[in-house]
């Protein structure tokens, strides 16, 4: 990949698709967080899941088969089980603001509001909130807070997290392809794999980097690109069920069916796979949250033509995935 073929969107941030926010909310005492992306209207959305140990609300509302198929927000969040009341919040805040679906005059907008979680509950934090955890309030603040620029690393949802053995955090990034459509990348990276390869400073995610974003990686020795799970005993000791996930979400602003959004959420995991070794494991919760916001239109005919768009729009997502974990990470470090 070249700089002169690939370029990121103007802010490099997933927010560079048009009618998408992103809001962070961070509790320093209890080093976790949230982080909302807002949509400027009820979007076509998706989600894939493969991780071993996934937490999750209202995932099934996305699913093809299904009656609604949208989403006005999607709540990523620290805090395991506790976490999910982020998305309460984010709910009410949403509902106050008359965004929803609206099943009767009188009852309150609805938020249609997916949301994942990460395991950070092992930090240093103070975790003794007794019966009033914190994240409600924090899935209200994040909503309060989206907009088109926001910060990376340890922040949001990514306060607390983890990517080995290294700290993780929030990451982001875009790409502008042909005839104006843009594809970008949300993530929470908390893996149990790491992101480096044996030489703990090269990313796996190396050969993605565009415009320095990641510090101007130099390329591995082959050795270090023989190493097939680079350490791997000190992962092994971090490792326990459910403790580890990369939540992500992938946007484009091309007019996508459901179905098309759904094999964009499952393409862009292999950009998790890129930058993570291993992934998609059992102590892993990996999700892939997919939008799209249909400001441009692909062509319907011919078929083959239109899929290998659409294949295109899931390889730029997978490829955009894949530089946001490195970017959290390098975040995060610095």
């Amino acid at each position: 990949m070249s700089d002169d073929i690939l370029k990121p969107g103007p802010r490099n941030l997933i927010t560079d698709v048009t009618g998408l926010t992103v809001g962070n909310a961070t509790d320093e005492k209890v080093q976790t967080g949230v982080t909302v992306l807002r949509c400027a209207r009820r979007f076509i959305a998706a989600a894939d899941v493969r991780g071993g140990a996934p937490g999750t609300r209202e995932i099934d509302v996305l699913s093809t088969e299904n009656l609604v198929g949208r989403c006005d927000a999607i709540v990523l969040t620290g805090g395991s089980v506790f976490g999910l009341a982020a998305a309460d919040g984010a709910t009410s805040a949403l509902s106050q603001a008359d965004v929803g679906l609206k099943l009767s005059d009188k009852g309150p907008a609805i938020p249609i509001m997916p949301a994942a979680v990460l395991h950070d509950l092992g930090n240093d934090g103070d975790k003794d909130w007794g019966d009033t955890p914190p994240y409600r309030k924090l899935g209200m603040d994040a909503v309060v807070n989206a907009g088109e620029t926001f910060e990376l690393g340890s922040t949001g949802a990514g306060r607390g997290a983890m990517a080995g053995v290294e700290k993780g955090g929030l990451g982001s990034a875009s790409l502008v392809l042909e005839q104006g459509v843009v594809v970008g990348a949300l993530v929470a990276a908390n893996p149990v794999g790491s992101v480096y390869m044996a030489d703990g400073e090269t990313f796996h995610a190396w050969p993605y980097e565009l415009a320095g974003e990641f510090g101007g990686q130099k390329p591995p020795t082959l050795h270090e690109l023989a190493e097939p799970f680079p350490n791997f005993s000190r992962l092994h000791a971090r490792a326990q069920a459910g403790a580890n996930t990369t939540l992500a979400i992938v946007a484009t602003n091309a007019d996508l069916t459901n179905v098309e959004v759904k094999r964009i959420a499952m393409m862009a995991q292999d950009g998790i796979a890129r930058a993570v070794r291993p992934a998609h494991t059992a102590f892993d919760g990996d999700i892939v949250f997919a939008i799209a916001t249909a400001e441009k239109d692909l062509p319907s005919d011919p078929p083959p033509f239109r899929h290998g768009l659409v294949a295109r729009i899931g390889a730029a997502a997978s490829d955009c995935l894949t530089r946001a974990i490195a970017r959290a990470v390098y975040e995060a470090g610095r």
